[in-house]
C-alpha cells in the first residue's frame, strides 16, 4: 500500500477528533483545513472567532438545579454536563480554575444531560442529585469527575461512603421519581436551547459549547462582568442581575441562515454513486424519499456521538428516510473489526440494531468476552453467534464495505451519503436536516413524474458519479504545508542548523505515538546531522494520564532530561499515574523537590495547553501528527514514508 493511501486512512480517522467534520479548501496549490465552530455533536472543536450564540442571550432558568457560589455573583455559568463524557471532565477542570480566578463574582449552576451513548452517565447523575439531598452534591460531582473511568454501582456507593453520606438514604433517594423527572426536564431544556451535546455552557445566557480553552471562557465572563457592574451602578440589586439579563433572552437558537448566507456551510459536493447492498442493515422506511448510507466504526467516539442524531432523524422523518449501515473499521481501532463482524452475526439473527446500540453504549468494552455478553443479553443463539465469529463468516462483508467506502471517499468515520451527497463527521441535527429537506424536495419532483417510491433512490442516482478521478500520472498529490508553527521553548533533539526539521505533535498515552518512537530513533541514526526533531504536546482528552505525563516531561525538560524522560514514558505507557511519573524521575536522578513542585503547581499547564491549541490550529487534531519542513504526515507510518519526504526535502537544499 502506498504511503499516501495509509495517510488518507489515518487522516480520515483522526479528522473527526477535533471537529467531527472538516471542510477542505484549496489555496495556492495546497489544501488547508478550517475548523468548524463547536456544535452539539462536536463539543471539543477549536474556536478561532466568537461562535454563533455569543451575541445571543438565551433564557436559561436556574430552578432547582444545584448551585455553587453567591446569589450576588454578577456572572452565572449554567453548565449542561454528562459525568461519563471525557470533554466534560476536561471542562470541569477549567470551571474549577475559573472559580478560583473569579471568586465570589462567579456562580456555577449544574444541569444534567446524560447522553444515551454513555451507559453510566444517568446513574452518575442520579447519584449526584441524591447526594445533594444530604447537602453534598458538589462533593459527589467532584468525586465522579476525578474517577470518570469508574462509575459502576459499586464505585458510586464507595464515593457516597467517602464523602460521608448516609448510604441507605442515598440509595433510596436515587430511586426517587423526582430526580428522573428533573433529568428529563433538563434534557428537554438542553434540546430546546440547542445544547444537545456535552458540555454546553451559558454564561449570563451567552452560549459556549465544548471543552474550550480557558481564555474563551474568560473573554465572555469579563465582558459580562463589565455589563453586570454597570447594571449594579444603575440600581439593579446584585441578586437580580441574572434574572434581568435573561428576561429578554431567547428560549431557542435563532433560525439558521439561508444557504446563500456567508455563514452557511460550503455547497454540497456532486452526487456520488453509492450502492445499497441487499445484505446491509436498514433502519427506517423500506421505501423512502431519502436514503442515508452511513460508513461507521463501532470504536470511533465520533460515530457514537452521532447515534442520538440518527435517532432524531428517524423520529423526525419516520416515513421519508431510511438509514443503511456500512462498515469502515479503522486500522488503529483494535476492536473495531470484531465488533463489526459481531454486529453482522447479530444481523443474521435479526438483531443488528439492538447489537449496534449495545456496542455504541459500551464502546470502551468491545473485547470478545464483552461482545459475547451483549449477545447473551439480546437472547441470541450463542452457538450460532460464536461460530460466526470463530469462522470469520462476515469478514468479507466487512472488508467489502470498507473497500467500497475508500473507493467513494469514506476513508474516515463517520461518513454519510445522503441520496449520494457526501456529509462528513458527527455534525448536529440541523446540518443533516438542511440536506435532507433539500433531498425530499428533489424526491417529490421525481415522484411527480410518476416514478414509484421504491425507485426514487435509483432514479436520483442515475446522474451520480463515482469518486473524483485520480490525478494524472506523475501529478503531485495535494499536501498540507504549514510554515508558522511556534516551537519556542519546545524540546529539540538534533543540530540547530539541520536542513530538515520534524515537528511531532504527540501524546504519551497514545499507542500509535509509542509505535512511531523507534522509527524516529532510526531516522535520527540514518540522517545524523541532517534532521532535528521538535516535540510538541497534544494530550488527547480521552487519555486521562496524557496531560500529567506531558507536564512531567516538561518538568524533566527543565532539568535537561526531556528526551530521557520521553523514552521512559513511552516505554512504560501503561503506567503513567503520579507515583510512576515520580519513579521515572528518581531513576533519572532528577531533583525531586523541584520536579514535584512543578507538578503540584501545574507549572507547565499553560505551556501544554498552548501546544495543544497550536496543534489544533495547524490541523494536528489526532496523534501522532508530524510536519517535516512543514509538510504534514499523519500517523505511525512506516519508515519509508518518512524517508520519502525527508529525501525530497534534502534534494531542495
Amino acid at each position: 500500500m502506498k504511503p499516501s493511501v495509509i495517510i488518507a486512512l489515518i487522516v480520515g480517522g483522526v479528522v473527526g477528533f477535533a471537529v467531527g467534520s472538516m471542510f477542505k479548501s484549496s489555496s495556492g496549490g495546497s489544501n488547508t483545513v478550517a475548523a468548524v465552530a463547536p456544535s452539539p455533536s462536536n463539543p471539543s472543536a477549536p474556536r478561532a472567532a466568537p461562535a454563533a450564540g455569543e451575541d445571543t442571550t438565551f433564557r436559561v432558568p436556574l430552578e432547582e438545579s444545584p448551585q455553587k457560589g453567591s446569589a450576588n455573583a454578577l456572572v452565572t455559568i449554567v453548565e449542561f454536563s454528562d459525568y461519563q463524557c471525557p470533554f466534560c471532565s476536561r471542562a470541569h477542570n477549567t470551571v474549577v480554575q475559573l472559580e478560583k480566578d473569579y471568586g465570589d463574582k462567579l456562580r456555577v449552576v449544574m444541569k444534567q444531560n446524560p447522553l444515551s451513548v454513555h451507559n453510566r452517565a444517568k446513574p452518575a447523575a442520579l447519584a449526584a442529585l441524591a447526594a445533594g439531598e444530604q447537602g453534598k452534591y458538589w462533593e459527589m460531582h467532584d468525586k465522579m469527575f476525578a474517577n470518570q473511568q469508574a462509575l459502576e454501582d459499586a464505585n458510586l456507593e464507595q464515593y457516597a461512603r467517602d464523602i460521608g453520606l448516609n448510604v441507605e438514604k442515598w440509595k433510596s433517594d436515587m430511586q426517587s421519581p423526582k430526580f428522573q423527572s428533573l433529568i428529563d426536564k433538563e434534557q428537554g431544556l438542553a434540546t430546546q436551547l440547542g445544547a444537545t451535546g456535552t458540555p454546553a455552557f451559558f454564561i449570563n445566557g451567552k452560549k459556549l459549547s465544548g471543552a474550550q480553552p480557558i481564555d474563551n471562557f474568560k473573554r465572555i465572563i469579563d465582558a459580562e462582568l463589565g455589563k453586570a457592574q454597570e447594571m449594579v451602578k444603575a440600581g439593579t440589586p446584585a441578586d437580580q442581575v441574572y434574572a434581568r439579563i435573561i428576561e429578554k433572552g431567547v428560549s431557542a437558537p435563532p433560525a439558521a441562515p439561508a444557504p446563500a448566507q456567508p455563514s452557511a456551510p460550503p455547497p454540497p459536493p456532486s452526487v456520488r454513486k453509492i450502492d445499497v447492498p441487499d445484505d446491509s442493515p436498514v433502519r427506517g422506511a423500506k421505501a423512502a424519499k431519502v436514503t442515508i448510507v452511513a460508513w461507521s466504526d463501532f470504536q470511533c467516539p465520533f460515530c457514537s456521538r452521532v447515534v442520538p442524531t440518527m435517532k432524531q432523524i428517524e423520529d423526525t422523518y419516520a416515513k421519508d428516510v431510511r438509514i443503511i449501515f456500512r462498515h469502515q473499521p479503522l486500522p488503529f481501532h483494535n476492536n473495531a473489526k470484531i465488533a463489526a463482524e459481531a454486529s453482522m452475526a447479530a444481523h443474521e439473527q435479526g438483531k443488528f440494531w439492538q447489537m449496534h446500540d449495545k456496542l455504541f453504549a459500551n464502546q470502551q468494552a468491545l473485547d470478545r468476552a464483552s461482545i459475547e455478553r451483549y449477545a447473551q443479553e439480546l437472547g441470541l443463539d450463542m452457538g450460532k453467534f460464536k461460530s460466526a465469529l470463530d469462522s470469520n463468516k462476515f469478514a468479507k462483508k466487512v472488508e467489502a464495505d470498507s473497500a467500497e467506502g475508500m473507493q467513494v471517499g469514506a476513508n474516515g468515520t463517520p461518513t454519510f451519503f445522503i441520496n449520494g451527497r457526501e456529509f462528513v463527521g458527527a455534525q448536529p441535527f440541523e446540518a443533516f436536516k438542511g440536506v435532507i429537506d433539500e433531498e425530499i424536495k428533489k424526491a417529490d419532483q421525481v415522484l411527480a413524474r410518476g416514478v414509484k417510491l421504491e425507485n426514487v433512490y435509483a432514479e436520483l442516482q442515475k446522474e451520480a458519479g463515482k469518486a473524483p478521478p485520480p490525478a494524472a500520472p506523475g501529478a503531485p498529490e495535494p499536501q498540507k504545508i504549514v510554515t508558522d508553527i511556534n516551537i519556542t521553548g519546545a524540546p529539540v533533539n538534533g543540530p540547530k542548523n539541520a536542513p530538515v526539521t520534524i515537528i511531532a505533535f504527540s501524546d504519551f498515552q497514545c499507542p500509535f505515538c509509542s509505535r512511531v518512537v523507534p522509527t524516529l530513533h532510526d531516522l535520527e541514526k540514518q540522517y545524523q546531522g541532517k534532521i532535528k526533531v521538535v516535540f510538541k504536546h497534544q494530550p488527547l482528552p480521552f487519555h486521562n494520564n496524557a496531560k500529567p505525563a506531558a507536564m512531567a516531561s516538561m518538568a524533566a525538560n527543565e532539568q535537561g532530561k526531556f528526551w530521557e524522560y520521553h523514552d521512559k514514558l513511552f516505554a512504560n505507557q501503561q503506567a503513567l499515574d503520579r507515583p510512576s511519573l515520580e519513579r521515572y524521575a528518581e531513576e533519572l536522578k532528577l531533583d525531586m523537590g523541584k520536579f514535584r513542585a512543578a507538578l503540584d503547581s501545574n507549572k507547565f499547564d499553560k505551556y501544554i495547553t498552548d501546544d495543544s491549541n497550536e496543534g489544533m490550529r495547524v490541523g494536528a487534531n489526532g496523534t501522532p501528527t508530524f510536519f517535516i519542513n512543514g509538510r504534514q504526515v499523519v500517523g505511525a507510518q512506516p519508515i519509508d514514508a518518512f524517508k520519502a519526504v525527508i529525501d525530497d526535502e534534502l534534494k531542495k537544499k
